[in-house]
């Protein structure tokens, strides 16, 4: 073993590679001009994880938290949701947000490495799989993502105009971004079975860090340096982004642990919140 903690395994290498669908959906969605599922995505994934994931997991395994460790990704994370809403607030992602979300990114970047030397235990690493052996498994991978990414968006947009008459924002917010979400949900399973709460709650902070704060700005950069950011989004999305996040985070802070009523509540208001979505398009 590395002697890193879960928490700081979760939100590092873990949060990168349960990210990548995230990121190749929506920057995929922003090179063919659907600007809608690529900010849907990014955004729906961080509500989805939150509000759905993290709470199925505060309902079978409410737990104790280090505070100390939780403190800078959760003002992170909270915080990059208020810069993106204050940014989009002129509908448009500019490259001034942008670069404002970036240094945020490189805040994040920072404190895990600052993390992960505090933390080690000197401990050397484990022998693991060959160096050939886990390229290859990383390549097919990455070409199984890419495949099922553009598969996402195409017949994303076919469900959204020509099935369900509705937005490709609602499609990218509920459909698409628990699809792009799975990889955190089996993380999230794998971790109630044994019983490791942080790596459940480091993998779901830095993931949702990650879809906030670089996956926007890619999908700008391919945007030619603008994304549009829809009413509806800054009126809607982001405003219950942050309170699934808050209502979560902010209590499991003040007491040092998470409580089953929380996930329970969490969950019924992504549940109303996502037919509310369906009624209103």
């Amino acid at each position: 073993m590395s002697g890193i903690p879960p928490f700081i395994i979760g939100a590092t290498v873990v949060s990168f590679a349960t990210t990548l669908p995230e990121i190749i959906v929506s920057v995929t969605a922003a090179c063919k001009g659907q600007t809608e599922m690529a900010a849907g995505n990014a955004i729906g994934s961080v509500t989805a994880n939150t509000a759905m994931i993290l709470a199925l997991s505060v309902i079978f395994l409410p737990a104790s938290i280090d505070r100390a460790r939780w403190l800078p990704k959760t003002a992170l994370l909270l915080l990059s949701i208020i810069v993106l809403w204050l940014t989009g607030l002129s509908g448009m992602l500019t490259p001034i947000g942008c670069m404002g979300l970036a240094l945020l990114f490189g805040v994040f970047v920072w404190e895990n490495i600052r993390s992960a030397k505090r933390d080690r235990t000197g401990q050397t690493a484990a022998a693991g799989a060959s160096l050939p052996g886990s390229i290859l498994f990383f390549l097919l991978g990455a070409a199984a993502v890419i495949l099922g990414s553009r598969l996402l968006v195409d017949n994303g947009t076919v469900i959204a105009r020509e099935i369900l008459h509705i937005d490709e924002r609602i499609v990218s917010l509920t459909m698409i971004a628990v699809g792009t979400s799975l990889p955190e949900l089996v993380t999230a399973v794998s971790a109630i079975v044994k019983r490791k709460a942080s790596l459940t709650v480091g993998n779901i902070l830095g993931a949702n860090i990650i879809d906030m704060l670089l996956i926007l700005p890619l999908c700008a950069a391919v945007q030619g340096g603008v994304l549009p950011v829809s009413r509806s989004t800054l009126m809607i999305d982001l405003p219950f982004c942050l309170l699934s996040a808050s209502l979560l985070l902010i209590p499991a802070l003040v007491k040092g642990r998470f409580f089953r009523t929380q996930g329970i509540l969490s969950l019924v208001l992504y549940i109303i919140y996502t037919v509310l979505l369906f009624v209103l398009s």
